[in-house]
């Protein structure tokens, strides 16, 4: 009876340590789940600090970091605008402690750390040939992970497959079986019906937000269409989409089409006030 009461106490604490929340606004393009948190935005925001610092570190070491003065310029010059409109989806954002650098390396590659920390590959702004347009669709899709919290939320499920694992391994020893049964299959069950289709989920999350993002910005919303088009020529096609952490480009494409033209008076606007 002791390890069902260890397995109740697990269960009990996981429940009292999740925190449902709103991380954002919903915007003009209705972004409105709820996210459970076992972390804190601090937690999270340090490891990333720390990361992101080894990467930079890195990349310095390597003479890879801002190579060229004139895509830094262009980098941080998008970055600038849609930082200056995060406010739509969240008040604190425009004061985070925003940095955006350029890595010289191949990859077709960009992302923003939690708490605003973005960097762009100069594979993906020379092999897809972006446009200004087309790259802040890249940087707002990238920056509205982070203002989702979407690491926070994921570093959260991954504790939470851990301590389910846990307790998976505490029942089986309480009927008899071998811990490690228990384990194995909650941790699989999690990773497939759990951890995937919620990364699905964050995806089209960040296409919605970045689009407004883009339009608010005075960046014409469309340009993501094209962006994706362009990956989905770079990359063929992916992994069945029911398994894959991201939506099928056909997918992707029909999603954005609706909110770009959702977004239209906003960038319409915007492009009138500048």
């Amino acid at each position: 009876m002791k390890t069902w009461v260890i397995a109740v106490s697990l269960s009990m604490l996981a429940t009292a340590a999740c925190t449902s929340t709103h991380t954002t606004s919903t915007g003009a393009v209705g972004v409105d789940r709820q996210q459970s948190m076992l972390l804190s935005s601090a937690e999270v925001n340090q490891s990333a600090e720390q990361a992101y610092a080894r990467t930079i570190q890195e990349a310095r070491a390597k003479n890879t970091l801002n190579r060229g003065s004139a895509q830094v310029r262009r980098v941080r010059g998008i970055a600038t605008r849609l930082i200056a409109v995060t406010g739509a989806f969240r008040s604190d954002a425009p004061g985070w402690r925003w940095e955006t650098n350029v890595i010289s390396a191949s990859e077709l590659n960009a992302w923003c750390m939690p708490g605003g920390k973005i960097v762009v590959y100069t594979g993906l702004m020379d092999k897809l040939a972006l446009t200004d347009d087309e790259l802040a669709a890249v940087m707002g899709h990238e920056i509205a992970h982070a203002l989702r919290e979407h690491g926070r939320e994921k570093a959260s499920q991954a504790v939470g497959v851990d301590l389910a694992a846990t307790f998976g391994g505490l029942i089986g020893t309480y009927y008899g079986l071998d811990a490690s049964v228990g384990q194995g299959l909650v941790g699989a069950a999690g990773d497939i019906a759990f951890m995937r289709p919620n990364s699905r989920g964050m995806e089209q999350e960040a296409d919605r937000i970045g689009v407004e993002l883009m339009a608010r910005a005075g960046y014409d919303p469309r340009a993501a269409i094209s962006l994706w088009e362009k990956m989905a020529r770079a990359s063929g096609n992916g992994a069945p989409q029911w398994l894959s952490t991201h939506p099928s480009n056909e997918a992707r494409l029909a999603d954005l089409r609706v909110y770009v033209e959702r977004v239209q008076p906003l960038y319409r606007a915007a492009r009138v006030k500048n």
